[in-house]
C-alpha cells in the first residue's frame, strides 16, 4: 500500500507524497490566518507521523502527536480569542516572552534529545532540537506570535538538510518550500500587526 515510488525521478511513497500537499495547503492557509489550516494540519500530522516512524525519526513522528493535539488547541484560540475580539490579533512578543521562548526551547533540546538516545535512531541531537523548535513555532503560531515564522525558517532550513540525510527527499523539498512560505509569513503578519509590541506573551 505504501510501496516506494519514482516521482520526478526521486524516490517517495503515497503516504509522504499525500503528508505533502496537505502540509502546504497547512503552511498557505496559515499565511492567510484562515482558521481552516488547522484541519488541514492535524490531517497532515497523523499521515506524516507513520512516515516518521518507518523512517525511526522518532522525535519527529511523537512531535506529530503533539502537532494533533496543539492543532485542537490552536484552533480554538483562533475562533474564540480570551479578548473577545472577534478573531484573535496578530501581535509581537514582549522581551520577557522572547527570553522564555528561548529558554523553552533550550529545555526542551535538552529532554528530547536525551530520550531519543535510548532508541534506535543515529539522529538524537539533531531530531531532539528541531522537534523542541517546531513545538516552540507552533505554540506560537497558535497564538498569532509574529515570531513563530522566524522559528519556523530557521527549524525548516535545517529540517532540509535532515530530511536529505535519512532519504526522505520529497520532504526535503517541501521544507525548502516552507522556508520560502516561512518568509512570505513573517512579511505578511508583520503588515497585520500593530506598530508596537503589545502586552501579551506567550502563555
Amino acid at each position: 500500500m505504501n510501496d516506494t515510488l519514482l516521482l520526478l525521478g526521486f524516490a517517495t511513497t503515497p503516504l509522504e507524497l499525500i503528508s505533502f500537499v496537505l502540509a502546504l495547503t497547512t503552511v498557505a492557509l496559515n499565511i492567510r490566518q484562515n482558521h481552516w489550516a488547522w484541519l488541514f494540519a492535524i490531517i497532515s500530522s497523523a499521515a506524516y507521523g507513520f512516515v516518521f516512524f518507518e523512517s525511526r525519526l522518532y522525535g519527529d513522528m511523537a512531535l506529530q502527536l503533539l502537532f494533533i493535539a496543539i492543532s485542537a488547541w490552536g484552533w480554538y484560540q483562533w475562533l474564540h480569542p480570551a479578548s473577545g475580539a472577534p478573531a484573535l490579533p496578530v501581535t509581537w512578543l514582549t522581551p520577557r516572552g522572547w527570553l522564555g521562548s528561548c529558554c523553552a526551547w533550550l529545555i526542551g533540546f535538552l529532554l528530547i534529545s536525551w530520550l531519543l538516545t535510548s532508541t534506535d535512531t543515529d539522529v538524537p541531537h539533531a531530531d531532539g532540537f528541531l522537534t523542541a523548535g517546531s513545538l516552540l513555532g507552533q505554540l506560537l503560531l497558535s497564538r498569532k506570535k509574529i515570531e513563530n515564522w522566524i522559528v519556523w525558517i530557521v527549524v525548516d532550513i535545517l529540517y532540509v538538510g535532515l530530511y536529505v540525510y535519512k532519504d526522505l527527499t520529497l520532504t526535503a523539498i517541501l521544507y525548502a518550500v516552507f522556508v520560502v512560505m516561512a518568509t512570505i509569513g513573517l512579511l505578511a503578519w508583520k503588515k497585520a500587526a500593530p506598530a508596537a509590541p503589545d502586552a501579551m506573551v506567550l502563555k
